[in-house]
């Protein structure tokens, strides 16, 4: 199992800030001691408040890598872009300084996107020094969806990326084709944080939690890999 500690909010003002806290202390600890730092990124809601305060804040931005996490494979102009949140949210003000490496090339598939996207990842230091995931309602992290083609080479395999094809759903929407941190790459880093909202999502993990089949619930796979430190946070 990993190393969990789980942290329950009363609000997701309180899981804000403690979020906020945790990167402005991680990250400028990292600059402080190695004279940069590495932090890979996910979109969604829940970081959304958290990325917007530290791009306010001075962390001494131009030493520190944003990466992302994972992405669906469209132009970073395209609404649902992970990459666009990103620099709507977290690279501007002061974070604006900072270097950003995105997933997406101008390869016309994820796979054949892959080997080029594989070696910008690779070249960063590691540890990264925060990774931060979310969840979805089918126990989903990063773009590693259950039953994905791609799923097991992601789950199996020591390259940090991994090109994702999801089965369509609720969840994914229809642009499925994605590229993700692989099982290795999330755990290739100091600290990973597991951002989860409401009560529904509480009980989905929970359930990654109960042993089962990894395929149906990938979340399972970080929850249980033994070299990873897991900080849980929930707010309702």
């Amino acid at each position: 199992m990993a190393n969990i500690t789980e942290r329950f909010f009363e609000s997701k003002e309180e899981m804000t800030q403690a979020l906020a806290t945790l990167l402005e202390v991680e990250l400028s600890d990292a600059v402080s001691k190695s004279g940069e730092a590495v932090l890979m990124v996910s979109g969604g809601s829940s970081p959304k408040a958290a990325y917007e305060y530290l791009s306010t804040v001075d962390l001494g931005w131009s030493n520190i890598t944003v990466a992302m996490v994972d992405e669906r494979w469209v132009e970073a102009s395209h609404e649902k872009s992970n990459e666009a949140f990103i620099k709507s949210t977290l690279l501007k003000n002061n974070g604006a300084k900072a270097r950003f490496l995105a997933m997406k090339n101008d390869a016309s598939t994820a796979k054949e996107g892959h080997k080029q996207c594989e070696q910008r990842f690779n070249a960063l230091r590691r540890p990264f020094d925060v990774t931060i995931l979310g969840m979805g309602p089918d126990g989903h992290t990063a773009s590693l969806f259950p039953h994905a083609e791609g799923l097991d080479e992601a789950l199996s395999s020591s390259s940090i990326t991994a090109p994702i094809n999801a089965i369509e759903s609720e969840v994914t929407g229809s642009i499925t084709e994605r590229m993700s941190l692989s099982l290795a790459g999330i755990a290739a880093t100091k600290h990973a944080v597991l951002l989860i909202s409401g009560e529904e999502k509480r009980a989905v993990y929970q359930r990654a939690k109960e042993t089962g089949e990894v395929a149906d619930m990938p979340l399972r796979a970080v929850l249980q890999h033994p070299q990873l430190n897991l900080t849980v946070f929930w707010a309702p």
